[in-house]
Order: structure tokens, then sequence, then C-alpha cells
């Protein structure tokens, strides 16, 4: 065990609900590891003084989340490929006092649909969000191959369209839609992803359970609570579902990875999350 203590962080507005410090707290518990991880609400207009406050302290390494995860480039030292092809990170790790962003929302996006085997050949898309998330999300499946279309739904048609350019630029084709075509369109998505905060506060979803598919698979990244109205309309709809717990662990890992250079204990993190109750099926 390292006699050095190191503080890791998260950073965000809200920051209430994140479960990164009890998942991240139970990894360093199991390991012996001697490191801490705490939660930061920072405002929009605080950034830039909170970061120079985490430099001042040397902290180890933050995770980043909403609504930080683009304007928090404008404040590091370093962005890895990821990073620039997606233009947010959510991730920094300190690196001899020089801050480096990374941004592990692409492989932890990905991976719950790998370990389906998803096929992708022939999909429509339908993205709900413009924001640091769905920028990282549509990075992870210009990887995959056969994608028709990806529709990209926004209540900002300014963020919609820029994101539009983006999806382009990584070799898809992107359709901006409206809330009048929503449910149509959902209707006839073969997976559908909610990359916005809705359902944090237990809001309805967008996505009523009569326009999802039978063989749809549906995707919240959302993970708290577990069971979004999303989720709920895609259950009822008899659609697969992707929780966002499951983006959120396999981020994690990514992210301990980047700061410790060791995998961190999966299921004492899952332990941690899901507690005596286990794992949602």
């Amino acid at each position: 065990m390292s006699v050095d203590f190191k503080t890791f962080c998260i950073i965000g507005d809200p920051i209430d609900h994140s479960l990164s410090p009890a998942i991240h707290n139970a990894a360093f518990n199991a390991l012996g590891l001697n490191c801490s991880y705490i939660a930061f609400r920072v405002q929009e207009d605080q950034l830039k003084n909170s970061l120079d406050s985490l430099r001042a302290i040397k902290i180890g390494g933050f995770n980043v989340t909403m609504p930080h995860k683009v304007k928090v480039l404008d404040y590091v030292d370093h962005q890895d490929k990821t990073v620039q092809l997606v233009g947010a990170a959510n991730t920094v790790n300190n690196e001899d006092g020089k801050f480096c962003a990374y941004n592990t929302d692409v492989i932890g996006f990905i991976k719950p649909l790998h370990s389906r085997k998803i096929d992708f050949n022939g999909f429509e898309i339908l993205v709900l969000g413009a924001g640091g998330a769905a920028r990282a999300v549509l990075v992870a499946l210009s990887g995959e191959k056969g994608i028709t279309n990806i529709n990209i739904f926004n209540r900002n048609t300014d963020r919609s369209t820029e994101l539009s350019n983006i999806v382009k630029k990584l070799g898809l084709e992107a359709t901006i839609i409206s809330n009048d075509d929503i449910q149509n369109i959902a209707s006839k998505s073969n997976l559908i992803i909610n990359t916005t905060p809705l359902g944090m506060n237990n809001e309805k979803s967008l996505i009523k359970s009569t326009s999802i598919k039978k063989d749809a698979i549906v995707y919240d990244i959302v993970y708290k609570p577990i069971i979004t109205n999303l989720v709920e309309n895609a259950r009822t709809a008899g659609a697969e579902v992707v929780y966002g717990y499951e983006m959120l662990l396999e981020q994690a890992t990514a992210s301990f990875n980047i700061w410790l250079q060791m995998d961190p204990p999966i299921e004492s993190m899952k332990k941690a999350l899901f507690g005596m109750f286990g794992e949602p099926t």
C-alpha cells in the first residue's frame, strides 16, 4: 500500500445523485489503497476557480459530469485522441502537475452493447440529447458497421445541428428531428438512447411505451434511479433494456485504470452499487 494519500473526486451540477464516490471508495477499500473519492458541486461560473483549487491541492484525478464535459477542455493541459474526437471529457488525470483529459464514456457506452453481441447492420438509431455524453455515444457508434441513420432530438436546435455535423464527419448519416416527429421516429428505431438527464427526478420520458418496438433496444444512460420512466416504458413494450449503471461501471473501470494503472475489483463496485438486493434483472 502506498504511504502517499491520494484524493480523487467528481465535479458537476447537480452532483447529489452521483454514485461514483460509493463505487470508487469500495474499490479503494477492497484493494487496501490509501485513496479517497468525494463529490463536489461546481456551478458553471465556478469551473475555472474550482479547477485551480484542485490543482492547488494536487488532486490525483477527477471525473467530470454535466454540465462541464465540454467546457472543462478550456482548462486542461493535454487531451488524448478520443477527447479530441469527441470534443468532451469525463476523466482528468493529474500527471506530474499536468491535467490530462480522457473520455471513458466512449468505451463505457459501447461495452454493454458489445457484451450483448448486437449486430448494428441496418439499424435506425434515435439519440435524445446533444451534449457531451451524446458526443461520446456517437463516437462509439461510429466504430460500428452497418448503421443506416442516426436521428437526433434536442430542444436546442443549434446544438442538434452541431451534433449532426459531428456525426457526418464521423462518416454516419444524421437527421435532426422535431418534437412532433419523435414518436413516429421512435416507433421505427432499432436502438433508442437517452443521453439527457431526463429521468433523474422521475420525469416522464419523451418516448411512450406504444412508440417502442418489441425487438428494439432501449439504452438510458441515467443510472439513478435505475428504473427510469423510459426503462419502464421499454419493459412494457417488451424491448431489451441497457441500464445506465452498466455504462457507469464500465466508464468507472476505465477511469480507475487511468488513475492507478490497475483494474478495480468489479464485484466490490457492484456490491456498493446494488447492496443486498443484487443486480436488477
